[in-house]
């Protein structure tokens, strides 16, 4: 249970501001909100069911060294931060292969976004986490917190825009990023 709670959590905020949530309301444009929210589904199960076995594979593997790997996943959690204070942004080119997707909704929308999630910060935020947690609670977790905060971003994005100031988000999303890597840097040099 904690590795969901802990995966959902962290999955959320880093989600915040990143791309996906920007080619998640692009896509709402074009097609029904559910087709949407069950194409990111689909799409964001498989990365993250690819990233915890990862993740779970180099924790079993370096089992003696549970401490070293919080210590890493810390460090990586401030990356994280960084990452996120830096901004990220959706190019014209994949706003317009958003945009103008052809074929079926769930297979356009599951196809970018599996693409898209490839490499990002939410991956590696989900290989961090199952290094030290249940790969299943980690799994069902992460992939919960990214499509809440991708429906976040088709249902209340637009009027968030207006409203709370993107300084905020992306501060609050490194915030909590640092405060993480910290926790984990203690709990590895404990």
């Amino acid at each position: 249970m904690y590795a969901f709670l802990l995966s959902t959590a962290v999955i959320f905020v880093a989600e915040l501001g990143d791309k996906s949530q920007l080619m998640a309301m692009t896509f709402a444009a074009r097609y029904r909100a559910r087709d949407v929210l069950l194409g990111i589904t689909v799409a964001t199960a498989l990365v993250h069911l690819v990233s915890v076995g990862i993740g779970a594979l180099i924790g079993s593997s370096f089992a003696d060294y549970q401490g070293a790997i919080a210590v890493v996943a810390g460090v990586a959690f401030l990356g994280f931060a960084l990452w996120t204070l830096r901004g990220d942004e959706l190019t014209e080119e994949e706003a317009a292969k958003a945009r103008t997707s052809t074929g079926l909704a769930l297979v356009a929308v599951g196809t970018a976004f599996f693409l898209a999630e490839l490499g990002d910060k939410t991956m590696l935020a989900t290989i961090t986490l199952a290094t030290r947690e249940g790969w299943l609670g980690t799994w069902i977790g992460s992939t919960l917190g990214m499509v809440a905060a991708d429906a976040l971003a088709i249902v209340v994005g637009a009027m968030l825009a207006k409203r709370l100031p993107e300084k905020a988000i992306k501060y609050g999303a490194a915030a909590l990023f640092a405060l993480f890597g910290v926790v984990l840097m203690v709990q590895g040099l404990a």
